[in-house]
């Protein structure tokens, strides 16, 4: 039995022809009261079908992400050694009697993959691209009373992609209710033209109204734009509308002057209210953000943006968020997000795919600039059963889909075709391009369009050869950034895809010397170690790749090289190169997969901020007189001392080109100690002590204070420390949680890229003395009490406060 008065509230909002709602527009999360069910049941489309078994669940939902790691899974190591298969969704709701005066749409902003909808049994619509947003009218079908609505996804035919993908609904679902006048889905485009010299800008605003009443129909349009803090600071004219019983395209402009600039560093956003009004009552009314900038790439002096010249400082980042798999939450994106701008971030590639639309408003919102990336493959496949199969049929409504849901975002400056795609090699690429650049540019022609390519010789480069892209987007190749102009003279220059360095947090060897692993693409691996780590020290790399400091040397030489994405931000579930199984994630993180910083993390801090650095690895936990490389990265300093038991083992300043300085040191216990000066004077000290048994659990959260809303995280890391407080290098004790109050685990992880414990437990071991849990709210306001405890250790307890907003 479902809840009908529950329902019936809810759908009297969306759907009711009088009072309140009568004349507006209506979007509602369609999330709850979902049931599921892992595995085919094709009866499950039909009304008379009894789910009462079925498993009861909120979306966004990755069933992947709850399965046990297993080399034998369809999806391989390289899909993250996790189940795929198919599953079932359904949900039944309650319409009013008088919904039939309403369009209903449900939107979709991300099923992986093969999804097909039926509503009442009547078949949707299906949508292969597990990466893209869509929608579908449900009016037809919608009844009075009890409706019923099913979703099945296919996941099944693996491998299918190069890394996890998850499974499921994993992204927001929403349903929305309009008049039958009443603005497209998708269907408000903001232009804003901001003047040469930035006194005034004129925003086209494009609005697609359609007419669903059988009749023709007269109105009116009015924008109105309000500045961040709801100030009016332009309003429209009344324009008239003339609909039949087709869509209309609706522009008009609006003029402000001295406008507030978007910018990485003042992200600043404008929201503009588009209103349709019959007999002078408002009818409908959507708002949309957006900003205010200008921006270009230039041959010679490389990205300016609001006409200053500046490097792009950018990861690569995959849609899955660790331990929570690829179902959406805007808390975790956020963190993420965060992390990377505390390093000196200001850009973000979505690898290699759409992103969820949360991602894009996080990204506008904190002020990073983005490619935004929409297929990793064309006609030629990378795996068996990847997009390829999908891609004669489906690209031009997938491309167009992304383009038309993503093109009011200030963030995006790049609309990116494809990575890597093996039509570079051949003929083929050359049509492909030129329809794919046809398509954006015939939706959008303020960005340039890019694709990320390998192959570096010019007349063997088909999709270069093309000449249609607006920028050339390079991957690796760092030793080819100096001659560049020479090779390709006037041509835009951007690093898509750099570094693949290999490294695991807390992880140290020897690093006398650069390695590649593996060395080549036909040598088997064999250089790696029984640990199945990578050193973190920045000295081993993906043959095809470099060091961090490699191409951040190069990158920082020459003008013309408009920025870098670095391969990649986070680690990420799947491609464990270079490692076979138990490997089941990457190694190319600058931050690991729980969210703990790498060591190289501070190198680029220290290249890429201006806030002081000094940051000094390895740990100081070695055997008796072994010798030891002690690495520093630092800023705003012109030297560091190096200290070891209060002994001065010198100072070192960076010289030439050098990134870091270094001593090598006879190991003995006690504190290492660093101390940057600059003009003699100490900017920075950082201590590593020699770490004695773990003896006590220290709970660190990243948020004390959450939203009761049932989505909002609190990340908590686990520190495993000796009595005197110092973190435990090697630590690997089994911790166990316990969870009271208004909140549960959502996950647990350790950074690991070969760990096969389960993400969905209650335990996790430490690893180089570190784990994480990550905490949601539940739905009523309270607290929540973490305990965490391992035999022998001292246990720690942490509060988390859950209000409602």
């Amino acid at each position: 039995m479902i809840n009908n008065l529950k329902y019936k509230i809810l759908f009297l909002m969306l759907f009711a022809s009088v009072g309140t709602y009568a004349q507006s527009r209506v979007r509602e999360s369609f999330n709850k009261n979902w049931k599921f069910f892992l595995g085919d049941e094709p009866k499950a489309k039909s009304t008379t079908f009894n789910d009462a078994k079925w498993r009861k669940l909120t979306l966004p939902h990755d069933w992947s992400i709850e399965g046990k790691f297993d080399e034998k899974n369809p999806a391989k190591p390289e899909g993250g050694g996790l189940p795929t298969g198919i599953g079932w969704y359904r949900k039944d709701f309650i319409a009013p009697a008088n919904f039939q005066n309403r369009i209903t749409t449900i939107e979709f902003d991300g099923v992986y993959k093969n999804s097909e909808v039926w509503l009442n049994g009547q078949f949707i619509g299906k949508r292969p691209y597990g990466y893209i947003s869509f929608a579908y009218d449900l009016s037809k079908y919608l009844k009075a009373g009890k409706n019923t609505i099913v979703v099945k996804v296919d996941n099944s035919a693996q491998p299918d992609s190069r890394w996890y993908s998850g499974s499921g609904i994993y992204r927001n679902v929403w349903l929305t209710s309009t008049s039958k006048v009443a603005i497209a889905h998708w269907g408000v485009k903001v232009d804003p033209q901001l003047s040469t010299d930035g006194s005034k800008v004129l925003v086209n605003v494009g609005t697609i109204i359609y007419n669903k009443t059988k009749q023709n129909q007269t109105g009116a349009l009015i924008n109105s734009i309000y500045d961040e803090n709801g100030k009016l600071v332009k309003k429209s004219n009344s324009y008239f509308l003339k609909l039949d019983t087709g869509n209309l395209d609706m522009t008009t402009d609006l003029s402000i002057k001295n406008p507030i600039l978007w910018s990485v560093a003042h992200p600043k956003q404008y929201k503009l209210v588009t209103e349709i009004l019959q007999n002078g009552k408002v009818i409908d009314s959507k708002t949309t953000l957006f900003g205010i900038r200008s921006f270009n790439f230039d041959a010679q002096k490389g990205f300016s943006l609001n006409g200053k010249s500046m490097k792009i400082q950018g990861v690569c980042l995959h849609h899955d968020l660790g331990a929570l798999g690829a179902a959406v939450n805007v808390s975790a994106m956020e963190r993420q997000l965060e992390i990377m701008k505390a390093m000196g971030v200001n850009a973000i590639r979505t690898a290699h795919n759409p992103p969820a639309p949360e991602f894009l408003d996080l990204c506008d919102k904190m002020g990073f600039l983005v490619m935004d990336e929409a297929f990793d493959m064309w006609a030629k496949k990378k795996n068996k059963n990847d997009y390829h199969l999908n891609f004669p049929n489906w690209h031009r409504t997938d491309l167009e889909d992304m383009v038309k849901r993503d093109i009011n975002h200030p963030s995006i400056i790049l609309w990116s075709i494809g990575n890597e795609i093996r039509e570079q090699f051949d003929s083929t690429g050359i049509a492909l391009t030129k329809e794919l650049v046809t398509i954006v540019k015939n939706l959008d022609r303020t960005r340039p369009v890019i694709s990320a390519l390998t192959e570096t010789i010019a007349e063997k480069n088909f999709i270069y050869q093309a000449g249609a892209l607006d920028i050339y987007g390079l991957n690796y190749n760092h030793k080819k950034y100096k001659d560049f102009p020479i090779n390709y003279p006037n041509v835009k220059f951007l690093a898509a895809e750099t570094t693949s360095a290999l490294e695991t947090r807390g992880y140290y060897d020897t690093a006398d010397s650069i390695r590649r692993w593996p060395k080549d693409g036909k040598t088997k691996f064999t250089e790696g170690n029984k640990d199945w780590a990578a050193s973190a020290y920045d000295n081993v790399s993906a043959y095809w790749g470099s060091t961090h400091e490699e191409t951040l040397k190069e990158a920082k030489k020459y003008n013309h090289v408009s920025g870098i994405f670095v391969w990649t931000g986070f680690d990420y579930l799947g491609e464990p190169l270079p490692y076979a199984w138990p490997a089941r994630s990457s190694y190319f993180g600058i931050v690991d997969l729980a969210g703990f910083p790498k060591d190289s993390y501070y190198l680029y801090q220290s290249e890429w901020t201006n806030k002081p650095v000094l940051h000094i690895l390895p740990h100081w936990n070695w055997s008796a007189g072994r010798s030891v490389e002690v690495w520093a990265y630092y800023n705003n300093a012109d030297e560091v001392e190096l200290y070891l038991n209060g002994k001065s083992l010198g100072k070192k300043s960076k010289q030439g080109e050098d990134l870091h300085v270094m001593w090598k040191v006879n190991y003995e216990v006690g504190t290492l100690k660093a101390i940057s000066r600059k003009g003699g004077k100490e900017v920075l000290v950082r201590e590593i002590k020699t770490a004695g048994a773990p003896a006590k659990i220290e709970l660190i959260a990243d948020r004390k204070n959450i939203k009761a809303d049932g989505k909002d995280l609190s990340f908590i890391t686990v520190r495993v420390l000796d009595k005197d407080g110092s973190l435990v290098p090697n630590a690997d004790n089994l911790v166990n949680f316990k969870i009271e109050g208004e909140g549960f685990i959502a996950g647990v992880d350790n950074g690991f890229q070969a760990s096969l414990e389960p993400f969905k437990a209650s335990y996790r071991k430490a690893f180089n003395g570190l784990c994480l849990a990550i905490i949601q709210a539940k739905e009523k306001a309270g607290t929540i009490k973490l305990t965490a405890t391992s035999n022998g250790l001292a246990s720690s307890s942490i509060l988390i406060t859950t209000v409602k907003k």
